[in-house]
């Protein structure tokens, strides 16, 4: 669903919370895809339960089911109605969706062998209480997979602790910060070094004509796009997106940690 972001416009995209097969969402959709996309390639063994914390419209869960071939997944997501909407479009099978809170998870611990929140941290007021919940749930040996908007590039010029423009989050992370806040919130964790989001070639090549393709969405409603942007922003592909080792410029930060067995 697009959501306000700033004062550019009340109808500009930042990708809150996206679904498939709208046009104008494209971009967004598959940057958080592309995430999903690689969570595979992170776990040593193929886990027998997995968790996606947040959730939000399903398909994340869905996709992480049909990837990681045999595991249990339970999508849990505090917004009723996206918990329902994720139940009937794909609940079923291996997948299983309940609405609950993040910070007092109704799971019993070490149960989960891959716990996995995407673009959900900086919607909470207590994240310290959100990672220690993921943590308490994770098996030993558990694998645990977050992403949240780089700060730098999502919100430029705000700094550290300094409530973000964009009205649904609450705080925004850059790397160096994020890695700390994690040792302290769980300092049991082993944490690799943090990834960053950025783009691949051919949206580095757009931008590299027309400026950047994220500003040039939150300028304008959808309706008053340039025939160029609408065409990029429908094509993108989550294989558009790179991800590498985190630096300032990157678009979303990665932490890939392991519980220690």
């Amino acid at each position: 669903m697009a959501t306000p972001h700033r004062a550019v416009t009340p109808l500009a995209l930042t990708g809150e919370r996206t679904s498939p097969g709208i046009g104008h969402e494209n971009y967004w959709f598959r940057r958080h895809e592309a995430v999903y996309a690689a969570v595979p390639g992170w776990v040593a063994g193929p886990p027998s339960w997995v968790l996606d914390a947040g959730s939000g419209e399903g398909y994340g869960a869905a996709g992480l089911a049909h990837a990681l071939a045999g595991c249990l997944v339970l999508g849990v997501d505090y917004d009723a109605d996206a918990a329902a909407h994720a139940r009937r479009a794909h609940g079923g099978g291996r997948v299983a969706y309940l609405r609950g809170a993040l910070t007092a998870l109704p799971l019993p611990a070490a149960g989960v062998d891959l716990v996995v929140s995407l673009q959900v941290l900086e919607h909470i007021w207590t994240p310290d209480e959100m990672v220690r919940e993921l943590v308490r749930v994770l098996a030993p040996g558990g694998t645990l997979v977050i992403s949240t908007p780089n700060r730098l590039t999502f919100s430029p010029g705000l700094g550290r602790r300094e409530q973000p423009a964009n009205a649904y989050h609450c705080r925004e992370y850059d790397a160096e910060e994020l890695a700390a806040e994690l040792a302290r919130w769980a300092p049991g964790l082993h944490v690799s070094p943090l990834l960053g989001v950025g783009h691949g070639p051919r949206l580095r090549a757009w931008e590299a004509a027309h400026g950047s393709v994220v500003a040039a969405q939150q300028a304008a409603t959808p309706e008053h796009w340039a025939p160029t942007l609408a065409r990029v922003v429908e094509a993108v592909r989550a294989d558009d997106f790179e991800l590498g080792p985190a630096a300032d410029d990157c678009l979303d930060l990665v932490v890939v940690a392991h519980l220690p067995g």
